[in-house]
């Protein structure tokens, strides 16, 4: 019988997770750490590891464009914008004409410099 294989990114997921799941508790609720490492392994979701940090994206589709979304990133705020034109150009080659980034004022701050600009503000309220 064949041993199970443990996926490639498990091992870049445990260094990246002392980066990422302390901003979760920023994310809304929309995620738990499960949820990081399923998506991931599963390509839904991309992780970009850095030495001081890690940043996730997703490819959001709508009916009339592809936009990357950059939301989930912890770590050295500097190390995370460095890899601004590495997401933008690999989000290019997935056919997105667009990039959004969810996350506090100092995202805003930090990202002014490479041209984003707050597009919307968003509100939310929990029931239920």
């Amino acid at each position: 019988m064949q041993a199970l294989s443990r996926h490639p990114l498990f091992d870049e997921l445990d260094r990246c997770r002392k980066f990422l799941e302390p901003a979760l508790k920023y994310s809304g609720g929309t995620h738990d750490w499960y949820d990081i490492v399923q998506g991931v392994t599963a390509g839904h979701l991309q992780l970009w590891p850095m030495e001081n940090g890690a940043l996730v994206t997703e490819i959001l589709t709508y009916p009339r464009r592809k936009v990357v979304n950059v939301f989930l990133g912890g770590g050295d705020m500097a190390e995370l914008a460095a890899q601004h034109d590495n997401i933008i150009d690999w989000s290019k080659t997935q056919g997105c004409t667009a990039a959004r980034l969810s996350g506090r004022d100092g995202w805003r701050r930090e990202f002014a410099k490479y041209g984003w600009k707050p597009l919307y503000q968003t509100l939310e309220k929990e029931f239920g």
